[in-house]
């Protein structure tokens, strides 16, 4: 039994009793915190000395990814058995279980070991002592009743020896079990009474209850069952090794014996890196820089590291290797963030035909083609200069190469970075083929500054923006993944001294008419002219690319591309000095038109038989349809003429009817109205025969028109 004693004079019990409480606060206050984190269990277990916390092989190798992830390479060389710890963040853990490759030729049975996430609260619940929920000091000697307890208690007792006081310390010590905690009244009365807590203990002596609240006497407790102290001793290891929350350990194993090199790699989320570039327009020789943004986000310094950049598209996801499974669920990951809104240009598919300029002269593939009538009026001088804004002097970039479907900068020399830090590393600086354009997308009334760029660096240079100086500073631009040899336009700003503008016209024009089956089909081409005019206002000579989006099912008709992407037209168009330039883009559609001419009326036919656009055999063909056409319906204009006639005496007879039952048969006016019916029957009977007549005209007719109609093969 070890007894606390304080380390400073002990001058009223209060004090002995405030230094108590803060001795078991710490403890509780400890636990409480850990549990409102939500701490997994993760450290212990890798905890076997001190000596083995920290990885014995340095990092050596970093490869981050513009898909956000990093390949770490940890090398070095071993002698004998190697325990060591390989700290990761939490939400990295996944992936280092995922990718971690050991390479340890002189280890039979290399292992990893780490604690499964949310295992704290299940341990600390499987102790003797729970400490999961953070009781409080009455709520777990609560729990433990029955359980043998060793309490001591201190109080000072004075005296007076020649006219000096003095103090003595006296301790006593009660051991018995716990029965309980309950909390009474303290003082047993008065307006200032509280609740507090009293320990309820059986021993020798009887039943006893001692005060554990702030100005008791107790100096220290102890349980004489040494499972319950080493259940707490583990439980504050736990809450002590889980303290970090951002970070878990796997605990590597390595049995070797011999001394040997050994390779520790895995893959883990990391920024992903960024690229800017500078653009010089301004000098004979456009000179482009690209500079690398690197972070380093971990909680490891990178000293005399091999730093590569892998510029690609990997696929990669995350799976949930780290937790135990219960129910198996995917992980969407996250996409990148945008960029800045501004103004790409697609690069293109299609060529342009080499164009011979006598005002251009070519040098080797590697070195600029200037066209000096494509130049522009510099903003900070007024003639290009040999020196660029942006030289480096002598810079080591990094190399190129490719590496697994991507492409990887690799720095000639190693990197030092500390830890949550950023750096700017030189990526390339070259020499490009570059030519100052203006570019217009039909929108606005200005076209924009921009340039059309040859990437001849020997890189695939990955997607980022380009500061472009031509003088001074110009403006700002974007690039998508630009291959090596591949051209690309950029923009940059606004061409004040040309103003832009367009007007779209449509037309339709007949392209063939044919008739078969009795059908005439008329295939016609919508045609959309759009005219571009562009008023220079400037002294200079200037080039322009019209970009014209594509608009299925039209098709370009003229005038001939410069070139083209998957969405767009381009057309170089030469802009002269203070003059007004106009262009003309045509596209066209097929629109066909399918006429049954047996149902058309002869002014259908007609309109038809005048349109020009329509062959003049046709039109011939047509106006014999009319003629026949037109028998048709004077035929069915007579059939109605003499129906009508035939019902007005059906009409005329039954009225002479009713006249006959009024008047009587017998009645001579009875004899005229029946001389009269006689008279109309017969008119009747004529009426039918006409009618049938034309009906049998009307028939011929309509054959014979039909059959005219069928006929017609053109």
């Amino acid at each position: 039994m070890v007894r606390m004693k304080s380390a400073i004079p002990l001058q009223k019990p209060s004090s002995l009793n405030m230094k108590n409480k803060l001795t078991f606060l710490l403890l509780i206050l400890t636990a409480s915190f850990l549990w409102a984190q939500g701490i997994a269990e993760s450290g212990a277990q890798s905890r076997v000395s001190q000596a083995q916390n920290s990885s014995p092989l340095p990092l050596r190798k970093v490869v981050i990814l513009t898909s956000g992830m990093a390949y770490y390479e940890h090398s070095g060389s071993l002698s004998g058995a190697a325990l060591f710890n390989l700290p990761f963040r939490l939400n990295a853990v996944n992936d280092a279980l995922k990718t971690l490759i050991i390479n340890d030729s002189a280890s039979a049975n290399p292992s990893v070991t780490y604690q499964a996430e949310n295992t704290l609260v299940e341990t600390l619940r499987s102790l003797s002592v729970d400490l999961s929920d953070s009781p409080d000091f009455a709520a777990i000697l609560s729990r433990l009743r029955g359980a043998e307890i060793n309490i001591t208690t201190a109080f000072l007792t004075s005296s007076v020896e020649s006219g000096i006081a003095a103090h003595t310390e006296q301790n006593i010590q009660s051991t018995g079990r716990i029965i309980g905690v309950e909390q009474r009244f303290f003082p047993n009365s008065g307006i200032n009474a509280v609740m507090e807590p009293f320990i309820i203990l059986s021993s020798g002596e009887g039943i006893k209850s001692i005060r554990i609240s702030e100005f008791s006497e107790i100096t220290s407790i102890k349980f004489t069952d040494p499972i319950i102290e080493r259940d707490i001793n583990r439980a504050l290891d736990l809450i002590a090794s889980s303290r970090n929350s951002h970070s878990r350990d796997l605990t590597v194993s390595l049995p070797g014996t011999s001394r040997r090199n050994v390779t520790i790699s895995y893959v883990i989320p990391s920024p992903v890196w960024k690229a800017a570039y500078r653009l010089d327009l301004g000098v004979s020789r456009p000179l482009f820089q690209g500079w690398a943004i690197v972070d380093n986000d971990s909680d490891t310094d990178w000293n005399n590291v091999e730093l590569s950049l892998a510029a690609g598209r990997p696929s990669s996801f995350i799976q949930e290797l780290y937790p135990p499974y219960h129910v198996s669920r995917p992980v969407i990951p996250l996409s990148i963030a945008g960029t800045a809104a501004a103004q790409a240009h697609d690069r293109s598919v299609q060529a342009p035909a080499p164009a011979a300029s006598p005002m251009a002269r070519s040098s080797s593939s590697r070195e600029l083609v200037v066209q000096e009538s494509y130049a522009f009026e510099s903003v900070g001088s007024s003639q290009t200069r040999e020196e660029s804004l942006i030289a480096g002097g002598a810079v080591q970039t990094a190399r190129g190469s490719d590496a697994g479907g991507q492409f990887a900068f690799t720095f000639p020399n190693t990197v030092n970075l500390n830890r949550r830090m950023s750096a700017m590393f030189p990526l390339v600086e070259s020499q490009i083929e570059a030519r100052k354009i203006l570019i217009f997308s039909g929108q606005g009334r200005f076209p924009r500054l921009g340039a059309e760029l040859t990437n001849t660096t020997g890189m695939k240079l990955p997607a980022g923006p380009i500061t472009v100086f031509d003088g001074v500073y110009a403006g700002d631009a974007l690039i998508e993944f630009w291959n090596e040899g591949e051209k690309r336009f950029i923009s940059f700003g606004e061409d004040l001294s040309v103003t832009a503008s367009s007007v779209a016209a449509s037309t339709e024009n007949a392209n063939s008419v044919n008739i078969s089956g009795g059908v005439m089909t008329i295939n016609r081409f919508s045609v959309r002219t759009i005219t571009y005019s562009f008023i220079n206002s400037a002294a200079q000579t200037k080039q322009l690319i019209i970009e014209q989006s594509k608009n299925p099912p039209f098709t370009l008709m003229s005038p001939q591309v410069y070139e083209e992407t998957s969405e767009l037209y381009r057309f170089n168009v030469t802009l002269n000095a203070n003059r007004e330039t106009t262009f003309e883009v045509k596209e066209r559609r097929p629109v066909t038109s399918r006429i049954t001419l047996a149902g058309q009326s002869a002014a259908s036919l007609v309109r038809y038989s005048t349109d020009q656009e329509i062959p003049a055999n046709i039109r011939a063909a047509l106006e014999r349809a009319i003629n026949l056409r037109r028998e048709i319906d004077n035929a069915e204009s007579s059939i109605r003429e003499v129906q009508a006639q035939r019902d007005r005496l059906i009409a005329d007879q039954e009225r002479i009817r009713r006249n006959i039952e009024a008047a009587g048969n017998q009645t001579q006016q009875g004899q005229d109205f029946l001389r009269r019916l006689v008279a109309i029957d017969s008119e009747i009977d004529e009426a039918l025969v006409l009618l049938q007549r034309a009906q049998n005209t009307a028939a011929d007719a309509r054959t014979a028109y039909e059959t005219y109609i069928r006929g017609l093969n053109f």
